[in-house]
Formats: C-alpha cells, sequence, structure tokens
C-alpha cells in the first residue's frame, strides 16, 4: 500500500485497543484484585465499607476482611483451573448442586483463553502497522482468529460466572453478585476486534483493487509511448518511410 488510507489506522487502533481490553481482564483477580470479571458484595462488613469477594482469569480475592478497623485484602494463589463455588459455598453459605459446581469448576480451566486471545490480537495489531497489502491480509487473518477465540472466552464466562451469580443472588442471604470490569472488557474487545478485523480487511483489498487500476493505466500508456499508439499525435514521418521501403523491395530497386 503506497498509500495507506486513515480508515486503515482506524482498524488498527481499535486491534491495538482491543489487546489492552483483553490485557485488563488477564490481569483480573488475583493478579490485581480490585480488577474483578464476577464481585460479590457480602452481607458482613468492616468499619469501613462492605467485604466482597472478587473473581478473575487466575483465581479469586477477599477484600475488606472483617472486622479489621483498616481494610485487608486477601488474595489466594495464581491457578488455571479453581473452584469458585466452593468459596462461595465456604465465605458465604451459598449452595450449588453437584452438577453446578462441577461445571463451574470445569469452566475456570477455559480461562486460559484470555491471555492467549489477548497476545493473539496483539499479534494481528504489529501485522497491520505493516503498510504493504500482505501485512494488512495477514493481520486481519489473525485478528480473526483473535474474535473467534475471544468470541468463545466470553460465552465461557458468562456460562461460568452466570451460574455463580444466580446461586448467590438466590439463596436469600442478602449478599449480591455481578459482572465487574474484566466482563465488560472482553464484551468491548470481542466488539472491537471484529470492527477492526473488517477495517483492516476492507482497506486491504480496496488499495490492491487501487494498486491495480493505476497499474492498467501506465501500462495503456507506455504502448501509446513507444512510437505505436498516440503520443502527442500519431507518428505519420515513421509509418510513411516504412511503408515507402516496403513499395522499394518490391520492385527490387534495392
Amino acid at each position: 500500500m503506497a498509500r495507506t488510507s486513515p480508515l486503515h489506522w482506524v482498524g488498527v487502533v481499535f486491534l491495538l485497543i482491543a489487546s489492552i481490553l483483553l490485557l485488563i481482564t488477564t490481569i483480573s483477580a488475583p493478579v490485581i484484585g480490585d480488577i474483578a470479571i464476577l464481585k460479590v458484595m457480602l452481607t458482613n462488613q468492616s468499619t469501613i465499607r462492605h467485604s466482597s469477594v472478587t473473581f478473575g482469569t487466575f483465581g479469586h480475592c477477599v477484600l475488606d476482611v472483617a472486622p479489621a478497623a483498616t481494610d485487608q485484602d486477601y488474595c489466594y494463589p495464581k491457578s488455571v483451573g479453581y473452584s469458585p463455588a466452593a468459596v462461595m459455598a465456604q465465605i458465604d453459605g451459598t449452595g450449588f448442586s453437584e452438577a453446578a459446581s462441577k461445571s463451574a469448576d470445569g469452566l475456570t480451566y477455559a480461562m486460559i483463553l484470555h491471555p492467549i486471545a489477548c497476545g493473539i490480537a496483539f499479534i494481528a495489531f504489529l501485522l497491520s502497522i505493516g503498510a504493504g497489502v500482505v501485512g494488512s491480509l495477514l493481520g486481519a487473518v489473525v485478528a480473526a482468529l483473535a474474535w473467534i477465540i475471544t468470541l468463545v472466552a466470553m460465552a465461557i464466562d458468562f456460562a461460568l460466572f452466570g451460574i455463580i451469580k444466580d446461586h448467590v443472588n438466590g439463596d436469600g442471604s442478602g449478599s449480591n453478585a455481578y459482572y465487574s470490569t474484566g466482563m465488560w472488557t472482553i464484551l468491548a474487545a470481542m466488539i472491537l476486534l471484529f470492527l477492526g478485523m473488517f477495517i483492516v480487511l476492507f482497506t486491504c483489498f480496496s488499495a490492491r483493487k487501487e494498486r491495480k487500476r493505476g497499474g492498467s493505466y501506465k501500462n495503456r500508456a507506455d504502448v501509446y509511448d513507444n512510437g505505436v499508439g498516440y503520443n502527442g499525435g500519431y507518428n505519420n514521418t515513421t509509418t510513411t518511410t516504412q511503408a515507402t521501403r516496403t513499395r522499394r523491395k518490391r520492385f527490387g530497386l534495392f
């Protein structure tokens, strides 16, 4: 792409923002305790505020643990796969069926897709920075892969934390579970990845079509410029000379 369309850079920026949003979901609790995919406000409270449980990609944290005079936060070790149903059963006495508990536990292993999607989205951004048609096309393909993984990860997140949310809010304990920052960042990333992929792919094919059209005009001009066609008028002198030589040859003049 000799000249990159401004619209192309809009798509590139969308891919960058999407990778940052996926990073936020990835570093949710227990990496950063205050960032959660699902947050549960408990009924017990410290002297400062209600205690809460934050669930993230690799585990959970318990914030503002009562009855401390100052807020105390406890984040548990990071792991791929954990037991959110068991955590809420222990902390809040929430009851889960065996099927719901096992389903929730199993789905937590799929949250490894968060960092994978984040990395692939960033690679798509780097590929799309290149002004070449090939680079942009590869960027769009990789962005499509990142979008599919993000879509699957988001569906799993809603299914997993939907189970926990429904049980916590329906057990009558007074605790309140709701989707938090990490859920909305992955949703926004999914939308931006789709838009970025579409824009980069569209501008890639538009640039390729423009280049072909420009090449066609150039070839036509070259045909006219080499004396056969029109170049500020037909070359009548050359044509007349060639005709004269042909006649002389025919009559054996030389």
